[in-house]
């Protein structure tokens, strides 16, 4: 437990990199993954990196087990008298209650441990404490409070933290209690005799072998006349399980174990666990074994859970690349097709067209430039109608894309593709203007007359060629190719500017969950150091 500062900021750097870590998208693996991350997280500010800073507190023992396992009584017991409520009501632990020795109470009044939970501590006439530690926990639900309390009859350099049922109904305790194993030196396990072969309270068993912590079990509430082959063939489950050498502490079901009683076991029935703890507390060999096991099962564990994340954190990537290529991809299809078809005409037509073969004589310039300017809008709303679809069936098929709302169809789309077109002619008929009022001729032509069969020329495409002849004759032909030029350079930024926008305007959710590649290089570079230093 002589860490290395380099080893501790090796472990600080790799907390970070964790805390980064974002997995917005619900891909299959990401619940687990972001478990994991609060797994870590929990690990390394409540434990790992407290611990390695400060070996000389005290040995933090942390009581688990389901629903009406009896680990409120069981502290009680440990502790002498009441200081978390036991009853008949569940879940009855709400507030965690963590008790020490009122000389260690300075290591847990601050927050070198479980800095995310407010302390609640007032000293008080005994009498007063054990009915507010009845009273008080029952009606508390503060999921960020942890009651600090202190006995002198607990041994210095031990504290006992009254967990949260790992099974509750509700769902902040059961996260709660997670969190709260995390920091343990010592996990003990807590189960009935009725139901030490539940799910729940293995899947913790199987974690802390995983972790390598230092654990005990205790089989609580095993009636006399079956505790000979209920303690059998739990040893067996445990053996099963690769967990055989595991302390187990038995203890008879009586009838201090009932809700609603004192609360109080006798003290012969929990000895054998008190001096276990006790010894680990007092004994520098036994705790330095409990604590050095428990670390070092947490960091050689994060050789396998980092790359875990890494994993989760490049999948994220994957996805939110997927569902970007999808979208950059029905745009730039539909911007090329867009322009094959101003190639071949197609804003030439309709209305459009019946005001091109009708000017000069049966319609104005300005009447031949609205229909032009309706038709390349009406285009171009089509584009992106089509692009639209392609994006929402391509996303129907990525579970990620749930988290993003894409807002299809867009009914202000029109609008803003109007305005766009708009704008566009305006330019148009300021370039015509200006290079009408440069020419060098008697009688300059009309500049909204120039800006109709330039629009014309550019937007009608085989169906207008006689645009740029008629233009030709009004500006010259050397003019007619300069603003010919200029022109499709400002219908080419336009029509990019109108896809890149609505392109824009449908990758933005996604964009605002900022899903990168960074935090899974830096995850990896952050645990290769760690190695380094291990």
């Amino acid at each position: 437990m002589d860490a290395r500062p380099q080893l501790i900021d090796a472990l600080s750097a790799l907390r970070d990199r964790v805390a980064a870590v974002r997995l917005p998208l619900p891909l299959p693996g990401a619940p687990r993954a972001r478990q994991t991350q609060v797994e870590l997280l929990a690990q390394l500010d409540d434990y790992l990196v407290p611990r390695l800073r400060q070996p000389e507190a005290p040995l933090l023992v942390v009581i688990g087990g389901s629903t009406g396992a009896g680990k409120s009584t069981l502290v009680n017991s440990l502790v002498g008298r009441r200081v978390s409520a036991a009853g008949v009501l569940r879940p009855t632990t709400r507030t965690p209650v963590l008790v020490c020795h009122p000389d260690d109470h300075h290591w847990f009044a601050g927050l070198r441990v479980l800095p995310q939970l407010t302390r609640v501590w007032q000293p008080q006439p005994q009498s007063q404490q054990e009915d507010a530690a009845t009273e008080g926990v029952q009606t508390e639900d503060d999921g960020n409070a942890l009651r600090v309390e202190t006995a002198e009859t607990l041994p210095r350099g031990l504290a006992l933290l009254d967990a949260p049922d790992i099974d509750s109904l509700v769902a902040g305790n059961r996260v709660l209690a997670a969190e709260l194993i995390c920091a343990a030196d010592v996990w003990v396990m807590v189960t009935t005799a009725s139901r030490y072969a539940d799910a729940v309270p293995w899947h913790l068993l199987r974690t802390a072998k995983e972790y390598d912590a230092t654990l005990v079990t205790v089989l609580d509430r095993v009636p006399h006349q079956v505790v000979a082959e209920v303690s059998r063939q739990y040893g067996a489950l445990l053996a099963k399980a690769g967990l055989g050498e595991v302390p187990r502490f038995t203890i008879p079901e009586l009838p201090e174990s009932a809700g609603g009683g004192s609360g109080l076991l006798p003290s012969t029935a929990v000895a054998p666990l008190r001096a276990w703890l006790t010894h680990r507390a007092q004994d520098p060999a036994a705790r330095q074994q409990a604590m050095s096991r428990t670390a070092t099962g947490v960091i050689d564990s994060l050789d396998a859970r980092v790359p875990g994340l890494a994993g989760a954190v490049a999948a994220q990537y994957a996805a939110s690349v997927r569902l970007t290529a999808a979208v950059e991809n029905a745009y730039e299809k539909e911007g090329a097709r867009v322009r094959r078809r101003l190639q071949r005409g197609a804003v030439l037509s309709g209305d459009a067209l019946t005001r091109w073969r009708g000017h000069p004589l049966d319609s104005s310039p300005g009447e031949l430039l609205d229909s032009l300017v309706e038709s390349l809008t009406a285009l171009l709303q089509c584009a992106v109608a089509a692009a639209d679809e392609h994006v929402a069936e391509a996303w129907r098929r990525e579970p990620a894309a749930d988290a993003v709302a894409l807002d299809v169809p867009d009914r202000e789309a029109g609008e803003r593709i109007g305005m766009a077109a708009r704008r566009w002619r305006r330019v148009l008929e300021e370039l015509a203007e200006e290079e009408s009022r440069d020419l060098d001729r008697p009688a300059a032509p009309d500049s909204e007359t120039v800006a109709a069969l330039l629009s014309a020329g550019l937007l009608g495409g085989r169906r207008a060629r006689g645009a740029g002849e008629r233009l030709a004759e009004r500006i010259g032909v050397i003019a007619a190719l300069r603003l010919r030029d200029k022109g499709e350079e400002l219908l080419a930024a336009c029509i990019d500017r109108v896809l890149n926008a609505e392109r824009d305007r449908r990758l933005a959710p996604l964009d605002a969950l900022e899903v990168t590649p960074e935090p899974q290089a830096d995850l990896i570079a952050a645990l290769s150091l760690l190695q380094k230093e291990k």
